[in-house]
């Protein structure tokens, strides 16, 4: 169980890269507009860029997972990570920032689905959801680090200095897992946990696995409910949240900054808890569905209920455990579908996670264009709470459709699919 561990967490510093470059934008917004000279809109494609490389990417690394091994796919990508990253820091150009965020998001995608393999073959099934709620813990940690710490380096050392510092440690991080990751427990002469169809030949064929996956109507009503559910964290915490909390609410950027990392950090702590609950009561769709119920709910008060600062602490609080059950949907996801696709299935699921996301974050930053009254600040849109609140009312609405979409699915108990 050690080694499992460690196998594991290893891959998941990946992860913890990843989501700490996903989440980075938004404590660089003034910096990026202002270097680039770039609206709202822009701003809010050059971060939605990874989110468009990294959707498009998930099917492709899920089948590469069940092909090649996570040890190979997570080695490559974190070279790959380390490429984009230096690329983007020492962009010359928007155009290539954004193709440096484009190799960002390609390469990072491969992580969450590598964890989710290595935890099917190093930890049992009824541990599945536990483990994976400890991932999003792991890359709640990035999101973290993504906010007041990144906010004074930037203000220390500037924007580029702080991302090209992350793009060496990502080279590193690739070395660690060449040398100590292994697929499986039998390459330690340790007895696998994986399910005896995806130890056969390594898992299905990659086209039958895909038609497996997608041929699912479970799989669809899964792949809309994490989208919807998850993306109105991502867009807040990941990009709009500190701008609106700066301009709307007076707050200094690092507080700001600290406020959407309550968020991330709660968001860190409900995966792992909304997971190990699932697993306890061998249940999974309805504490999901309870936790989208609440999260819908949250995010109505959010925009009507009038809250001081001080009771936004709470509620993003809240509000991000409570978006941490997209946990859940992941072994919802796997157990609904064919064992020897379990890389097919996570790639499918988790593709639309950063693809609602990747829409969510222009289509505000244009909905954000449109109110503008003109206000500037040294080159910079600033945008009034009316543009802010007709921007963040689609948070509602995504999370409404995620409670429509978990409503028609059919309870697993925890049980694999005998295809």
């Amino acid at each position: 169980m050690r080694l499992g561990w460690l196998m594991w967490g290893l891959v998941a510093l990946l992860y913890l890269l990843g989501f700490f470059q996903r989440m980075a934008p938004a404590v660089m917004v003034s910096e990026l507009m202002r270097d680039f000279a770039i609206t709202g809109a822009i701003m809010g494609n050059l971060s939605a860029t990874y989110f468009y490389s990294y959707a498009l990417m998930q099917i492709p690394s899920g089948l590469l997972a069940d092909r090649i091994g996570p040890r190979r796919l997570a080695t490559w990508a974190c070279l790959v990570f380390a490429g984009g990253e230096l690329l983007f820091a020492w962009a010359p150009t928007l155009h290539l920032a954004y193709a440096g965020r484009l190799l960002i998001g390609a390469s990072v995608a491969v992580a969450f689905i590598t964890c989710m393999k290595l935890a099917g073959h190093w930890f049992p099934t009824t541990m599945f959801a536990t483990v994976t709620g400890v991932s999003l813990v792991f890359g709640n940690i990035g999101g973290v680090l993504a906010g007041v710490p990144l906010a004074e380096a930037v203000a220390t050392v500037g924007w580029r200095s702080a991302m090209a510092a992350s793009g060496i440690i990502t080279l590193l991080c690739a070395a660690i897992i060449w040398l100590v990751v292994r697929d499986d427990p039998s390459d330690y002469g340790y007895r696998s946990h994986a399910h005896a169809s995806a130890l056969k030949n390594a898992g299905l064929p990659v086209i039958t696995a895909l038609k497996s996956v997608v041929g699912r109507p479970a799989t669809w009503l899964l792949f809309f409910a994490g989208g919807f559910s998850t993306a109105p964290v991502l867009v807040f915490a990941g990009l709009w949240g500190v701008p609106y909390l700066t301009q709307v609410h007076g707050l200094g950027r690092s507080e700001a900054a600290t406020m959407t990392s309550v968020m991330l950090i709660a968001w860190a702590i409900g995966g792992p808890c909304l997971g190990a609950l699932s697993d306890r009561l061998r249940l999974r769709r309805l504490p999901y569905l309870l936790a989208v119920v609440v999260t819908t709910s949250l995010w109505s008060i959010f925009l009507w209920g009038n809250l001081s600062v001080s009771m936004l602490y709470p509620l993003l609080a809240l509000l991000g455990f409570f978006s941490g059950a997209v946990i859940i949907g992941f072994a919802f996801a796997r157990e609904v579908n064919h064992p020897g696709a379990a890389g097919a299935t996570g790639g499918v699921v988790n593709m639309s996670v950063l693809g609602f996301a990747a829409i969510l974050q222009p289509l505000l930053g244009l909905i954000l264009d449109r109110h503008w009254q003109g206000a500037l600040d040294h080159g910079v849109r600033l945008y009034d709470g009316a543009a802010y609140h007709a921007a963040f009312l689609w948070f509602a609405v995504s999370t409404a459709l995620g409670v429509g979409m978990l409503f028609f699915t059919r309870e697993s108990h925890c049980r694999m699919s005998e295809s």
